[in-house]
C-alpha cells in the first residue's frame, strides 16, 4: 500500500476544516425566526462536500479528489461575482491544490488505493 503524501494530509485536514467551520458559522440561520431561506440548503451541501472529499481524500478515494478540485472551481465561478481579491484568492487555492493533488507521486497514491490490497 502506497504511503500517503504529506501534502493529501494537509489539505484534506484544511477542507475538513473548512467544511465544519462553514457549518458551524451558517448554523445559527438555521434557527431564526424568519422564513426559512432555502439557499441555507446549497449552502450546508457545499460544506458537507467539502468534509466528504477531505475524509475521503484520507482514505485514497480518486473521486474525493477531484470532487475537492471540482468544488474549488465552483468557489473559482462565484468568486468572479464578488471583489477581485475574492477571485484571485480563489484562482490562487485552485492553482496550488491543483498542483500539489496532481503530482506524479499523489496520482500514484490515488491509483494503489483504487487498486486495493
Amino acid at each position: 500500500m502506497n504511503k500517503r503524501p504529506l501534502s493529501v494530509t494537509v489539505i484534506s485536514w484544511l477542507f475538513i476544516a473548512a467544511g465544519v467551520v462553514g457549518l458551524a458559522y451558517h448554523a445559527p440561520e438555521l434557527w431564526t425566526k424568519r422564513p426559512f431561506e432555502y439557499e441555507l440548503v446549497w449552502v450546508f451541501l457545499l460544506r458537507l462536500l467539502a468534509i466528504l472529499a477531505g475524509i475521503f481524500m484520507l482514505r485514497g478515494s480518486n473521486w474525493a479528489r477531484w470532487l475537492l478540485l471540482a468544488w474549488l472551481a465552483y468557489h473559482l465561478i462565484l468568486s468572479a461575482f464578488h471583489p477581485l481579491s475574492e477571485l484571485v484568492m480563489h484562482s490562487l487555492l485552485l492553482v496550488i491544490v491543483a498542483y500539489f493533488l496532481l503530482r506524479p507521486r499523489v496520482s500514484a497514491y490515488f491509483r494503489g488505493a483504487m487498486a486495493g490490497p
